[in-house]
């Protein structure tokens, strides 16, 4: 299916790893040009490096997201280049374990400013050349908004914000034809998931102890499943879908996972 994505600039938050760049893969095989924004200076040069050595020009900018100004820098950025911004991808966020007993209010806000509040000024400050482009926005979300997963209140927070974000913003921009849909991750194996599992003293005991759960062919969901997802719901191919949560879960969040 041709999605009719080719030449659309796209910006992915946190498209130099896991499901980000996997969603900037995906785009760039439909002929569009994402443009990543990190602060990850070595991973995105390296993709860049290896999108080069194809004859692929990706471009990208380095922005710490808690940071207002720099969010405005980085999208001024991408319109300074293109001229213009055809869809928004807010991707980037870690979930960072501040929970209720063992947390604090510093660590609960900053945990707000990493996982959601960089959300709206993105979207804040695309807006103008969104409006332009009749684009598209995609926000990146997590099952904890609505299972909970417990000593992650500043994750789940969060999530919930994204989560009504989506549905506000949907609303407020009917008048300029801009669709704004969730796309909800449940069991995704990243390199920040890999992080997390092996924290555990038996990691693979603990793997398997999840996938089982899985209801769908008991496996995680992939990163290409969710960037593929991602790409339709930025498309024209999606045009009349907008104010949706759509889970890529495999069924974990909303199935009966004792199902054998």
């Amino acid at each position: 299916m041709d999605l009719k994505l080719k030449d659309k600039v796209i910006i992915v938050t946190g498209g130099s790893k896991g499901i980000g760049l996997g969603i900037v893969e995906s785009l760039i095989k439909e002929g569009a040009k994402p443009v990543i924004i990190t602060r990850n200076k070595a991973s995105v040069t390296d993709v860049v490096a290896n999108y080069k050595e194809q004859n692929i020009e990706l471009f990208y900018a380095i922005a710490e997201l808690t940071d207002p100004a720099q969010c405005k820098a980085a999208v001024a950025s991408v319109v300074s280049k293109y001229g213009k911004i055809d869809g928004l991808v807010n991707n980037a966020g870690v979930n960072d374990s501040v929970g209720l007993e063992s947390g604090n209010y510093e660590d609960f806000m900053l945990s707000i400013k990493r996982n959601l509040a960089h959300y709206y000024l993105m979207a804040h400050h695309a807006l103008p050349a969104l409006k332009k482009s009749k684009g598209a926005i995609v926000n990146i979300g997590s099952k904890t908004s609505v299972t909970g997963q417990g000593g992650t209140s500043g994750y789940a927070a969060s999530n919930g914000g994204r989560n009504a974000l989506t549905r506000e913003w949907a609303v407020e921009l009917l008048p300029y034809s801009i669709r704004v849909n969730a796309l909800i991750v449940a069991e995704c194996y990243t390199p920040l998931y890999e992080k997390w599992i092996s924290t555990f003293p038996d990691k693979e005991e603990k793997l398997a102890a999840i996938t089982k759960n899985i209801p769908f062919e008991k496996r995680m969901t992939t990163a290409e499943e969710i960037a593929d997802t991602v790409a339709f719901l930025l498309s024209e191919k999606s045009g009349h879908t907008t104010g949706q949560l759509l889970f890529v879960d495999g069924g974990y969040t909303h199935l009966d996972r004792a199902i054998e």
